[in-house]
């Protein structure tokens, strides 16, 4: 005699609550992965073809030429000396922006008198162009009348010419870009420190842990997640940094604050070479991708959760 199993009726009703799941599923995924298929990994794929072939988007054809366009680039000095200027300007603009936007979070994180209005003053450039922050800028950075050169005269001293002296534009460049961002780090920092418990600072106290100790042993690994949130997100934004240099000394002088998507944009955009231009696209791609999973496999691991 045959046994009855309700899993025997059962077992269709459950795969037809799988298919409608994977039906939602699709419905809902479909779209964004259709959107960012068009606007995110089919440019890219076409970014790779562009640079191996020479055009300079008038020519009705575009002759393939392989890696021509790579080897040209990487025997070129000046694209090496643009990738160290690359680096320069991400590693100074991130290290500052975290060092000062974290003492800032400190600060504003204390009882203090219009602490509101102060953190709004400070995250007030975010949210400026960054086009109109650089034009402000250009005129403080002014030799002659600027607000730097009003302030140094009261101790005798004159203002740099900033953003024509090769040795002072880049300089004059992280200035900008650290006032102007770091006032989202230092909103990050702030979320971060109101979530550290207030027992652990009291346990620390008990102990015996003085100022220097809680900050070290407490505040410090609270706040490991959101530092190294912002050291991606940091060094992503400074690769792409554009607006600032192109009016502040688009790209010069002589070269001093070129850093590649500033190059890219002289490439496509003034040069109309969409073949070199897509070389340093890639180029600029994969150190952006070798820094995040380097970062993600390698830095994370030092990251206190919880």
């Amino acid at each position: 005699m045959a046994t009855y199993s309700p899993h025997q009726e059962r077992h269709p009703n459950m795969l037809r609550r799988e298919h409608r799941e994977w039906l939602l599923f699709v419905l809902f995924i479909g779209p964004n992965l259709f959107l960012f298929s068009v606007f995110t990994y089919w440019p890219l794929l076409y970014n790779v073809y562009l640079s191996m072939v020479r055009w300079d988007f008038l020519r009705p054809t575009m002759p393939f030429v392989g890696l021509q366009n790579y080897i040209a680039a990487f025997s070129d000095p000046r694209f090496w000396n643009i990738i160290w200027q690359t680096a320069t300007f991400t590693i100074w603009s991130v290290g500052l922006t975290l060092v000062l936007g974290l003492l800032l979070a400190l600060l504003l994180n204390q009882r203090l008198l219009y602490r509101n209005t102060a953190r709004a003053v400070v995250f007030a450039p975010v949210v400026m162009s960054g086009a109109v922050v650089a034009v402000v800028w250009s005129y403080i950075f002014d030799p002659r009348y600027g607000l730097i050169d009003q302030l140094l005269s009261f101790v005798g001293l004159r203002s740099p010419n900033w953003l024509v002296d090769p040795f002072w534009a880049m300089p004059a460049v992280i200035i900008v870009y650290v006032w102007k961002n770091i006032g989202y780090a230092v909103v990050i920092y702030l979320a971060g420190l109101q979530n550290i418990p207030r027992e652990l600072y009291d346990a620390a106290r008990v102990d015996g842990a003085g100022a220097w100790e809680r900050f070290w042993h407490v505040t410090l690994p609270g706040l490991s997640p959101i530092a190294f949130f912002l050291s991606v997100t940091s060094i992503l934004s400074c690769f792409q940094a554009f607006d600032l240099i192109r009016v502040l000394t688009n790209g010069g002088p002589a070269d001093v604050t070129t850093t590649l998507v500033f190059h890219l944009y002289e490439l496509g955009f003034v040069s109309y070479d969409a073949g070199k231009a897509g070389v340093v696209a890639v180029v600029l791609f994969l150190i952006m991708l070798a820094l995040t999973i380097v970062q993600i496999r390698y830095v994370e691991r030092q990251v206190t959760y919880g």
